[in-house]
């Protein structure tokens, strides 16, 4: 009776725990892409807004805001600014007409006095008026935030620029080709050669000595990227450079080397664990129709692995296209498109982890598109690879 109690108890806390745990991957899935979604359906903000430093009361369109230390909202239908504040012990005035239907911020805004200020626009969408104060480190500022319109999707996924601080361009092409071509190099390089160890420590190495490389595999997938990284920074880095004579050693060539070298660990150990898993008796029968052991291993144990080595595959793809600390020290990280393996390349993880720390605004929101980006490439990347392997089954039996 004790023993049925645990059980039903266990049964309904281990639902509760999947259910928690679905309904909390839920919730951060719908957070990612609705931040993701955001630049793409609404603009910055509903209006224009007004930050100002150094001034304690300021007027705008006869309305009195003392001390503001947040955003003054200005309403979506206003055509003129007329600004009144003190400085220097005399009062100042700012016209300024609005032009809402211009979609150039340049302009947008036509500046018909400004007194003795001087006008800067630091990025795109911001223009920036300041005037003396009574000493240096003291200038009165008022900065003009236009919002920035809904961005384009196919200009966000094909565009070739990504100048996110100044001009507010955001093309992620060249990163998603670069993600492409590193995760690809790296599938290329590194699953033949983890395919071909795994069989042969299965078929070919006797026990004792296949325990012991195995646990040297296992040990060298369990090594933080960071580790790996620093290898490629000191050693595959300043290879390439000497080898190719180029002047510096970051690039895609390094990058894919690297990558390679990681996932080596996973896809062998996945795959050896799926080529020990096939039965003898098939192995037997393959040797006594005539075959030799290799013939055995490539016609007969591979095949009958299929499974556990496509999942060993999918698993090395998705840590090849996720990876970003070692990308990050080996790669170079210039957002270009790449014309050669010794080009500088970034990738969608790298943006993310680059950018992430000092990102405001739309720059955050569009580094969660880059974020969605990056999982739906993956989703259809393994979907295909599952498609690949139902086929095959079919096709099999």
């Amino acid at each position: 009776m004790n023993r049925y109690k645990t059980d039903i108890l266990f049964k309904y806390l281990v639902r509760g725990a999947s259910g928690i745990a679905v309904v909390a991957l839920g919730a951060i899935l719908f957070f990612v892409f609705f931040q993701g979604a955001e630049p793409f359906v609404s603009a910055t903000a509903p209006g224009i807004r007004l930050v100002t430093e150094q001034i304690d009361a300021i007027e705008v369109n006869g309305t009195l805001y003392e001390n503001p230390s947040t955003f003054i909202d200005i309403p979506r239908e206003t055509r003129e600014l007329a600004i009144r504040f003190s400085g220097g012990g005399k009062s100042r005035s700012l016209d300024i007409t609005v032009d809402s239907g211009e979609t150039d911020p340049d302009k947008q805004l036509v500046f018909e006095t400004f007194g003795s200020g001087e006008i800067s626009s630091p990025e795109s969408y911001v223009y920036t008026l300041t005037y003396p104060g009574r000493m240096a480190g003291l200038e009165q500022k008022i900065h003009i935030l236009l919002p920035e319109p809904p961005y384009s999707v196919f200009r966000f996924l094909g565009g070739l620029d990504w100048r996110p601080t100044y001009n507010k361009v955001y093309g992620i092409l060249p990163m998603i080709l670069g993600t492409i071509l590193t995760s690809l190099g790296a599938i290329l390089l590194g699953v033949p050669i983890a395919l071909l160890c795994a069989l042969f420590l299965a078929e070919f190495v006797p026990e004792k000595p296949a325990a012991l490389i195995r646990g040297g595999i296992e040990l060298l997938a369990g090594i933080p990227s960071v580790v790996y990284g620093f290898f490629g920074l000191m050693v595959v880095v300043p290879a390439v450079k000497q080898i190719f004579n180029v002047p510096s050693g970051n690039g895609l060539l390094s990058a894919v080397l690297i990558l390679g070298i990681m996932i080596l660990p996973t896809v062998t150990s996945i795959a050896e664990t799926s080529f020990r898993a096939v039965s003898g008796t098939s192995r037997e029968a393959s040797l006594a129709l005539g075959a030799s052991k290799m013939q055995t291993a490539w016609h007969v144990v591979l095949p009958h692995a299929r499974s556990g080595v496509i999942t060993g595959i999918i698993l090395g793809i998705s840590r090849a296209v996720g990876e970003t600390m070692a990308v990050i020290l080996v790669a170079g990280n210039s957002a270009q498109l790449i014309r050669s393996p010794l080009d500088s390349v970034r990738t969608l993880t790298a943006t993310i982890a680059l950018e992430m720390g000092y990102a405001q605004g739309r720059h955050s929101l569009m580094l969660f598109s880059v974020g969605v980006v990056l999982f739906i490439m993956i989703l259809l990347l393994n979907s295909a690879i599952l498609y690949m392997r139902r086929r095959l089954e079919k096709e099999a039996s």
